[in-house]
């Protein structure tokens, strides 16, 4: 006669682990009931049937359902509402929409809010309007930023004052080159740097650099103009300097203005130079830039090569990219805003919901490292096309850290937040490019140069 002796051992009163061994191991038992079993004999073994049958059973949840999701995409119509706003009030011709593959944020949470934030002060954003000096509003608003943070003062700055300066050492540069070198509205964000010391600073009360009062800053006919002439010179072979950059200066001031050599600024009479120095309490000397590309050697100076770098600026201190992403996160942390930049082109950088990401189908975020970010960079996929003031950050309850965005582009007055991003920290690791922080919140880092 068939036979089964049974004899459990619960681990635990009231187990509920226990009680499925059991469960699992009187089914097991009367299943096989043709195997006489005696438990004295095997208890061991049953044991160690049990643990498997009981791993497989939670593990299995986790096989069907644990896997990271994959990112979808779409070709959409994207339209740039903002920016036909921007052309209205310019009694200029709106554009149409454009299509795109963008993808779907379904796999990921996006932050709801610029409260959830902890914030450094900022001045509220402002459109660059038609410009293509987001270099000058980023860095600029970051220095706003830092005379808050040294001076607790509140002053708004002149972007036009630094971008006159900032045309004119273009032209420089294109004179010297015979005409070789990149004359654009794009530059960096050191390009604010590099004119503060050079011609002190205004404040926007002083220069607002529309002479012309329009609606927004304009100046598609301005730069149509300046390329006309320099090309001008370069097909006749002229490089005669003083005539190149009075013309210039003549188109500068008809669209911007002239900037002023001295202004009064509560009461007091200043220079730009004065101004800078006793006002602002700005140093130059105490910005650096970092970047983080396998190309050069790190823990070097090394020059960031981009076209909008049209002066080779060699100052760039070139880090690995765990360094890099450490020195935002604990200059943030420390209370320190950045200026950065790099590449929005991208299918996860979506203004209708405020969010920069990198989907699946790019790369998932495990493989994000520095020879996927210099891959990138160096078949062109990865761009510098945009400067950005990075003013917060968020870390969810999974460790993941989020990053706010102060951005004076017009797709970002298009979602909810009205000139805020925000940014996941695997597109800061992928996609930006270079940053500028004021050297007391890199310290450490700087030891090792």
């Amino acid at each position: 006669m068939n036979y089964i002796v049974i004899h459990l051992i619960i681990s635990g009163p009231g187990s509920s682990f226990g009680s499925i061994k059991a469960f699992i191991f009187c089914m097991f038992c009367i299943l096989s009931h043709n195997f006489p079993i005696c438990f004295n004999q095997n208890l061991q073994m049953m044991n160690k049937l049990t643990n498997f049958i009981m791993l497989g059973i939670f593990c299995l949840p986790i096989f069907l359902f644990g896997q990271q999701a994959k990112d979808l995409g779409r070709l959409t119509i994207y339209e740039n509402h903002f920016y036909n706003e921007v052309l209205k009030a310019l009694k200029s011709e709106t554009s149409g929409g454009k299509e795109v593959f963008q993808a779907i944020p379904s796999n990921i949470v996006i932050p709801s809010s610029i409260d959830e934030f902890k914030t450094i002060w900022k001045m509220n954003p402002v459109s660059q309007g038609r410009t293509g000096t987001c270099w000058d509003y980023s860095a600029s608003s970051f220095y706003e930023s830092e005379i808050k943070r040294i001076t607790g003062r509140t002053i708004k700055l002149s972007e036009m004052y630094f971008t006159y300066y900032e045309y004119l050492s273009k032209a420089e540069e294109y004179i010297q080159s015979k005409g070789n070198s990149n004359f654009s509205e794009g530059s960096e964000a050191n390009a604010v740097t590099r004119q503060m010391k050079l011609h002190g600073a205004v404040p926007f009360e002083a220069f607002s650099g529309n002479k012309r009062n329009t609606a927004y800053p304009d100046h598609a006919t301005m730069v149509v103009d300046m390329v006309t002439l320099l090309d001008g010179y370069k097909a006749r072979k002229q490089w005669d300097r003083e005539l190149i950059l009075n013309g210039i200066r003549v188109i500068l001031n008809s669209y911007l203005g002239v900037p002023p050599e001295s202004f009064e600024f509560e009461g007091v009479k200043h220079t730009p130079e004065s101004f800078l120095r006793e006002i602002a309490f700005l140093d130059p000397s105490q910005y650096i830039d970092f970047m983080s590309l396998k190309s050069e050697p790190y823990w070097s100076l090394a020059e960031y090569k981009v076209p909008d770098n049209y002066w080779h600026s060699n100052n760039y201190h070139n880090v690995p990219l765990d360094v890099f992403m450490d020195v935002v996160k604990n200059a943030i942390k420390m209370g320190y805003s950045l200026a950065i930049g790099g590449d929005v082109s991208e299918a996860g950088y979506l203004a209708q919901y405020d969010v920069a990401f990198v989907p699946s189908f790019d790369i998932p975020s495990d493989y994000i490292d520095e020879n996927a970010r210099q891959f990138r960079f160096s078949n062109r996929s990865t761009t510098d096309d945009h400067g950005v003031h990075l003013v917060g950050y968020k870390i969810t309850d999974d460790g993941t850290w989020w990053f706010l965005i102060k951005d004076s582009s017009s797709s970002s007055f298009n979602g909810k937040q009205k000139g805020y991003y925000f940014y996941h920290e695997d597109y800061l690791k992928l996609k930006i490019m270079n940053i500028t922080v004021h050297k007391d919140a890199v310290q450490e880092v700087l030891k090792k140069f």
